[in-house]
């Protein structure tokens, strides 16, 4: 993986291009398909990426991502300082899911229009986020149990191609509780169609999670948590074969790598580790139930 810090052009420029030298920021993280880097830089400094603001919190950080089909190049102006940032390209697998019910695969009209609006509603949050600095926290697990699906693998949903999975599938079992990762403010906490009841925290300055499939919701709109406090609970609402939580990262819109940002994971909890790239039929993978998200 290309994780790395690095510390972008004006240093060595110090003695006579000193603003350069304290706007340049140090980037720290994973620069590849569907990777997170946290940045700091001088509070005020104007930071964009690929032509995209880049809210800086007042203590001067940051955060940007990349989408899992970012190109071989990003480009980061920080203070009118350009950097080109090299992104290292991924290999996706397929993972075939089986058994969901026909209607959330192939939705009606009716559906669709509803699927519509929850998207619509969620996308609106996610582009308004808090300037909360809960962001730099170092994140735990959400929950512990079997890895069922990971990000970026194509999905296949009943024989059909679909978009791919776009977050991390825990197979724990229902009622296994769902803790938050680091501390946020809850923007969403309901039921939607395709991804059952779920939360959408919001971590600051442009850095979501997302939680789908509970089995309940221990949280409200507008309530602020901290990490490691209840969320909800492991269950099989929405789209799904079994009890799993789905658990998604997000940069605005861009979807991001769970796993990229969470500690070494116990090859115990693990039992598809390897193999959890590549699914199968819920029944032929037994207890590990999948989330066609």
């Amino acid at each position: 993986m290309s994780r790395r810090a690095w510390a972008l052009p004006g240093l060595a420029a110090f003695l006579v291009l000193s603003f350069a030298v304290r706007a340049a920021p140090l980037l720290t993280g994973d620069f590849v398909q569907g990777g997170l880097v946290h940045g700091v830089t001088t509070p005020g400094t104007e930071v964009m990426l690929d032509g995209r603001n880049v809210p800086v919190s007042p203590s001067g950080g940051f955060v940007i991502g990349f989408r899992r089909d970012a190109p071989p190049e990003a480009h980061l102006v920080v203070g009118g300082e350009a950097q080109t940032l090299t992104i290292a390209k991924r290999d996706w697998p397929t993972r075939r899911v089986d058994g969901l019910p026909q209607e959330t695969v192939t939705p009606d009209p009716e559906q669709l229009r509803r699927i519509a609006a929850e998207t619509a509603e969620i996308r609106a949050l996610r582009e308004a986020p808090s300037r909360e600095e809960f962001f730099a926290q170092t994140m735990i697990w959400p929950a512990h149990g079997p890895i069922s699906g990971v990000f970026g693998s194509q999905s296949i949903l009943n024989g059909v191609p679909r978009a791919p999975h776009i977050g991390f599938d825990i197979a724990a079992a229902a009622g296994t509780p769902v803790v938050a990762p680091a501390g946020g403010m809850v923007r969403m906490a309901k039921m939607l169609f395709l991804t059952g009841n779920t939360v959408l925290l919001d971590h600051g300055y442009g850095l979501f999670t997302s939680y789908a499939h509970l089995s309940r919701i221990d949280v409200a709109v507008g309530q602020r948590i901290a990490q490691s406090e209840s969320i909800g609970a492991v269950g099989a609402t929405g789209r799904v074969t079994g009890p799993h939580l789905h658990w998604g990262l997000e940069w605005f819109e861009v979807r991001l790598d769970p796993a990229l940002v969470l500690p070494k994971l116990d090859a115990a909890l693990s039992p598809a580790s390897a193999g959890a790239a590549t699914s199968t039929s819920p029944a032929a993978r037994g207890s590990s139930p999948r989330s066609p998200d």
